[in-house]
């Protein structure tokens, strides 16, 4: 299966930068897959699994909370706003977030700061529906 270049970078650091075979994407509008020749593209992504596959025919799954995905010439360049391997992340620290967003959330009465606090509520529910908790 051919192969092209893929860079993960969130604002700490470049996580990974290599060649792949394929790339599945959670997209805002849906989940996509990227392969070698793929159109050009510029996405936004939600909370959810970026799965990478090496050339090898390993796969490394990644836990992404939104950020933005770019198709070129040169490969894929995904922008993430937070990303931690999947086995390193720890579902309880989730869980607790929800509970604090939650509570927050009854206690404010604020429009604007309920508004923000409704989105991150989502964007959490999202990305704990993804892994399947």
């Amino acid at each position: 299966m051919a192969s092209f270049h893929f860079d993960l970078v969130s604002p700490e650091k470049l996580l990974f930068s290599s060649e792949v075979t394929q790339v599945d994407i959670p997209g805002a509008e849906g989940d996509f897959g990227v392969l070698a020749g793929h159109a050009p593209i510029i996405t936004s992504m939600r909370p959810g699994i970026l799965v990478i596959y090496g050339e090898t025919g390993e796969q490394l799954r990644i836990v992404v909370n939104g950020g933005f995905a770019e198709v070129g010439p040169q490969g894929l360049t995904v922008l993430a706003d937070a990303a931690v391997p999947l086995d390193e992340f720890d579902r309880s620290v989730l869980a607790g977030l929800i509970k604090d967003t939650e509570e927050d959330f009854a206690d404010n009465t604020d429009a604007w700061q309920r508004d923000k606090l409704a989105r991150r509520l989502e964007q959490l529910r999202t990305l704990q529906a993804a892994l399947g908790s």
